[in-house]
C-alpha cells in the first residue's frame, strides 16, 4: 500500500495546527504550521516528492522554525507595561508593612492586601515598620524600616 500525501493535506494538516494555536495557546503549534505550510509548498512545486522526504522536510522545518524563534525571543523579548503581572510576590518588593503580628526566631506571618504571607527577617514585635526586600518563591525577606 503507498501512501499518497498532496500538497493540499499538509495545508489542512497547517490549518488544523492553527486552530489548535489558537484553541491552546502554547506557541509551539504555531511553528509546527507553517512547517506544514512550507511542506505543502514543497510538494506543490515538487509533486513527485515522496512521502517520507514529505515527513522529514516537515520534521526539519519544523525544529528549524522553534529554534529560530526561540533565538529570536531570547534576543528580543516581548516589551510589557506590567512585567510582574504573572508574578504577584515580587510586585510587593519595596513596599512598607505595618507588623501585627511579632516576627519570631526570624519568621513570622504579614497581612498584604488579600493574602496572608510568610516573612523572614530579624525578631521585631508587632507594630513595627518593615520592608519587603526580595521574594523566595512564597517567602518575603524583610527588614526593618
Amino acid at each position: 500500500m503507498e501512501v499518497v500525501m498532496d500538497f493540499w493535506h499538509w495545508w489542512i494538516i497547517a490549518v488544523v495546527l492553527v486552530i489548535i494555536e489558537i484553541l491552546a495557546p502554547t506557541f509551539f503549534a504555531l511553528w509546527m504550521a507553517i512547517a506544514a505550510f512550507l511542506t505543502g509548498v514543497a510538494l506543490f512545486l515538487m509533486p513527485e516528492m515522496q512521502w517520507e522526504y514529505q515527513v522529514f522536510l516537515f520534521a526539519t522545518l519544523s525544529v528549524i522554525s522553534i529554534v529560530v524563534w526561540r533565538h529570536y525571543y531570547s534576543k528580543n523579548p516581548i516589551a510589557t507595561d506590567e512585567p510582574l503581572l504573572n508574578r504577584r510576590g515580587e510586585q510587593y518588593i519595596g513596599r512598607v508593612i505595618t507588623l501585627k503580628e511579632p516576627i519570631i526566631d526570624g519568621q513570622g506571618k504579614v497581612q498584604v492586601d488579600d493574602s496572608t504571607w510568610k516573612i523572614e527577617g530579624k525578631d521585631c514585635p508587632s507594630g513595627t515598620k518593615i520592608k519587603v526586600v526580595s521574594v523566595n518563591n512564597v517567602l518575603f525577606q524583610v527588614e526593618h524600616v
